[in-house]
């Protein structure tokens, strides 16, 4: 009996997620120790702790070349973490159990449920099941169409490896490469088209494509989370672009490059603002960019991807209620009304809050990361390098490959912070409230505010 409610009172959903991630993250950091892992020797724990991380939490920050620095061994086993980070290790595991014949148990179906953001438990393991299912289908199909670059370039067999490397990473949104870069593929369209629909699908969240499917993309039939993420995604990606082209168009180092048509500039300007949104993949060195268009990539960084995704960051919703929260505030409007419905109190204060919590969570890691780097590096170079890790992105500007080990055990800290999410980390580090503190009401009192 001591047990059971020792077991119901500290064993959440959300701390099974955070010790979930941190012990396969252990775990792939051991892994990445062992003989033949890399090319040129035994990694050092910190460098396979921080690549693990990385890993796992679908980064693509990296103080290696995956492509030049580990084995075949050791790039496997940086696919098999990508691909258990970007769908989540309790929807594989859900899924491995049903396999082996093993029936969910009441918290096992909680925890899924809070991993997949669902809002009911009926149905969570089919849920799961669908998700893989998508995910296999979508990725294989992204390696078919990546297969011949891959193949023209690295021959038929180590064709069909990149390719497949690529596509999972893509749809992943993380962002590791085997080529040392994605400048390689700046003329090859159907390489930049496809990594960019990969990254999208991946980013929109599998609950937006199922219901998409489910509705024939009927507008008015969606839900009103579809219907929000699909309109900041659409805003956030198309105005990012033409931002971008904006501020690029002239600049040699990014768009003007020698050999670009205008065709090509606006090719990279649309994969630069996909990108931003947690995926990680560079055409071009990131130092070369103009300071707008460095303030906008840490702004489209910072919100990344949808909800229930494979991506990072605040999430395109939490913004926009934010933003719509601002306005209902502006406007003197007692509730946020959008397409004929309004949404939860409770939910626009989980964004403030969120939102609220990165910032401080940004500051934090800046001022952290200035103390242990070297003087020498500019501030907002630093401050890119933060967003970037915390909106598990992975552009980076060169300031990862100079870190110290305290730098990369701190960036690798940020890292899981930003894949768990913040309200996660609260909740499940939280003493949960006793039955009597719940029902607990004081009488109510005004405050001067502004």
């Amino acid at each position: 009996m001591r047990e059971s409610a020792f077991r119901r009172r500290w064993i959440t959903p959300s701390r099974v997620l955070l010790f979930g991630f941190l012990l396969l993250i252990l775990f792939g950091a051991c892994l990445f120790r062992l003989p033949g892992m890399s090319t040129g020797g035994r990694l050092s724990f910190v460098d396979a702790l921080f690549t693990a991380t990385s890993a796992v939490c679908v980064t693509g920050l990296s103080v290696l070349d995956p492509g030049r620095d580990l084995s075949f061994a050791g790039q496997l086993l940086l696919l098999i973490l990508i691909q258990i980070g970007g769908l989540g290790f309790m929807t594989l595991s859900t899924l491995l159990m049903m396999a082996l014949g093993q029936r969910l148990s009441l918290r096992e179906r909680l925890t899924l449920q809070d991993s997949l953001g669902q809002d009911a438990l009926r149905g969570v393991s089919q849920l799961a099941r669908r998700i893989v299912g998508l995910t296999a289908l979508l990725e294989g199909m992204g390696a078919l169409l990546l297969y011949p670059s891959m193949a023209a370039r690295h021959g038929p067999l180590r064709g069909v490896w990149s390719a497949l490397f690529h596509a999972v990473s893509a749809f992943c949104n993380a962002g590791f490469d085997l080529e040392g870069g994605y400048a390689s593929f700046r003329s090859d369209p159907a390489v930049l088209l496809t990594t960019m629909a990969l990254i999208t699908l991946g980013g929109l969240g599998f609950h937006v494509i199922f219901e998409l499917h489910r509705k024939k993309g009927r507008f008015r039939a969606l839900s009103l989370h579809t219907k929000l993420v699909l309109l900041s995604s659409l805003l956030l990606t198309f105005g990012g672009a033409l931002a971008f082209a904006v501020f690029e168009w002239r600049n040699p180092e990014t768009l003007a490059q020698p050999g670009q048509g205008p065709a090509l500039r606006l090719l990279h300007a649309l994969f630069q603002s996909v990108t931003c949104r947690t995926a990680g993949f560079a055409t071009f060195d990131q130092a070369g960019l103009t300071q707008p268009s460095l303030v906008l990539t840490l702004l489209l960084m910072f919100i990344g991807a949808s909800p229930a995704s494979t991506g990072g960051g605040i999430k395109t919703t939490t913004c926009a209620v934010f933003a719509l929260m601002v306005g209902q505030v502006l406007a003197g409007r007692p509730r946020i009304a959008l397409f004929g419905r309004s949404i939860a109190q409770e939910q626009v204060n989980r964004a403030a809050v969120l939102l609220i919590l990165a910032f401080f969570l940004i500051v934090l890691s800046q001022l952290v990361l200035t103390l242990l780097m070297d003087a020498g590096l500019s501030s907002s170079w630093v401050l890119y390098e933060t967003v970037s890790a915390f909106g598990t992105v992975g552009l980076t500007i060169g300031v990862t490959e100079k870190m110290g080990w305290a730098a990369k055990l701190w960036t690798s800290l940020v890292m899981y912070v930003g894949r768990v999410g913040l309200l996660t980390l609260a909740v499940g580090l939280s003493r949960r409230a006793r039955k009597g503190e719940e029902r607990t009401e004081y009488p109510e009192s005004r405050i001067m505010i502004g």
